[in-house]
């Protein structure tokens, strides 16, 4: 079967001529589009660590590991939103492209049902694509040949999240992953000697759900020391992942197709649409001061369909080290003092392999949640800002180097809101 998407000096430099009309990377492209699942404001400014944090005040919910919400007291509506700005550059033709992009990336609400149990329920979207690319190619005999490449859609994730207590240091938690959403991809196909347009045209309805289960233990120590363990462990989706495929032939008549024939159609279903996720975190802190915290994720590799041929996504590690200092929330005399500083790091080696090489990522984190003038340690809202500086992918063997600097905004209400006069 004809490689059709392993072009990318074709993609390069479609990319540049249509650069305004792409939404987010070009190696978005590919099956399922670019994941931006982990979009707390709070975690991803410290490099993403969040398996081994249990934030120490009352008023924030950890939804990628559920068991870390032993100390939630308080109601905590949040509403997030992410601006991303890339800058792309291949040694294909020396182009650079800038994109920018915003979007809503996350609404959630939590609270306590009990002192020992916690419910967290919220919606992200976990990943997109957008793309258009146009192509153009002399062949030897004064025959252009044009190829072009649309695909669109958002694969969107609601949770459901329980974390309980067993013990005051040992916590176990469970979340509900719903995946809803339609991605396609086209590729058209056209000759300056030819009538017809060759379209191959793959279309996926994605209904699918999964779980995750996660466990904390965290040790008290001296002098106000504390040991955080944290694990989460996330299954394969089961549900409805149908896959239409359909090659024809056509022209356009204005924005319409005209004399439509098929030539061939595949549907096909399958139910392995996430692959297995695995996360082990390990944090040490002073209690309402500093914390600090190394992450290791793992996600297993998978096989889907990209306009009719299987693709492979390669199994994939990431690293992220980072934690939040506090320096005193008691200090109303100096507004300063009472914000949460936030930094990280990570790297993640990738699970696409393209032209022989990993397309892999790495990037600095910074942040900060600034409370609100009434805020105190019994009720802190706030406004969580957060930055990421990065680069993903390289510029060997023709490929393309993604600059981005991503910037992130979260608003925090917190209150007793829903908390019942006695805890069970």
């Amino acid at each position: 079967m004809r490689k059709r998407f392993f072009l990318l000096p074709f993609i390069a430099l479609g990319f540049g001529l249509k650069a305004q009309s792409i939404g987010n990377s070009p190696y978005a492209t590919f099956g399922i589009g670019e994941v931006k699942y982990d979009n707390s404001v709070e975690t991803s400014a410290m490099g993403g660590i969040n398996t081994a944090y249990i934030w120490d005040f009352n008023n924030s919910f950890n939804f990628k590991n559920p068991a870390a919400n032993a100390n939630l007291e308080l109601t905590s509506l949040r509403v997030q939103a992410n601006n991303e700005n890339q800058f792309f550059k291949t040694d294909y033709n020396n182009m650079d492209v800038t994109k920018h992009s915003s979007y809503l990336s996350n609404i959630s609400i939590a609270f306590p049902i009990s002192k020992k149990l916690k419910f967290g329920f919220g919606y992200q979207p976990y990943s997109s694509k957008r793309y258009d690319i146009l192509t153009k190619q002399e062949l030897p005999d004064g025959t252009f040949k044009g190829n072009h490449f649309h695909g669109e859609g958002t694969l969107s994730t609601i949770q459901a999240a329980f974390g309980y207590n067993i013990s005051p240091s040992f916590a176990i938690g469970l979340r509900s992953n719903f995946y809803f959403g339609t991605l396609s991809d086209i590729e058209e196909l056209a000759y300056s000697n030819a009538i017809l347009i060759n379209g191959f045209d793959t279309s996926t309805k994605i209904k699918s759900f999964n779980f995750t289960l996660g466990s904390t233990y965290q040790k008290k120590l001296k002098n106000d020391r504390k040991l955080t363990l944290g694990a989460t462990y996330t299954f394969g989706t089961t549900g409805d992942l149908e896959t239409t495929f359909v090659n024809s032939t056509y022209y356009y008549a204005g924005d319409q197709k005209d004399n439509y024939t098929e030539l061939q159609k595949k549907t096909s279903k399958d139910k392995n649409l996430i692959p297995v996720e695995a996360s082990l975190g390990i944090g040490y802190g002073h209690d309402a001061k500093w914390f600090v915290s190394t992450q290791l994720d793992y996600k297993k590799g998978s096989t889907t369909n990209f306009l009719g041929t299987p693709f492979v996504y390669e199994d994939s590690y990431r690293f992220s080290a980072g934690g939040w200092y506090l320096p005193n929330y008691n200090d109303f005399r100096n507004y300063l003092n009472r914000v949460v500083y936030r930094y990280g790091v990570f790297y993640e080696k990738g699970n696409l392999n393209l032209n022989g090489k990993d397309i892999n990522q790495y990037g600095i984190t910074l942040g900060a949640t600034l409370p609100f003038q009434k805020s105190n340690v019994v009720n802190m809202s706030g406004v969580d800002l957060g930055i990421e500086l990065g680069r993903k992918g390289t510029l060997q063997n023709n490929l393309i180097q993604q600059n981005f600097v991503n910037f992130k905004i979260g608003i925090n209400f917190s209150d007793k809101w829903f908390r019942k006069n006695e805890y069970f």
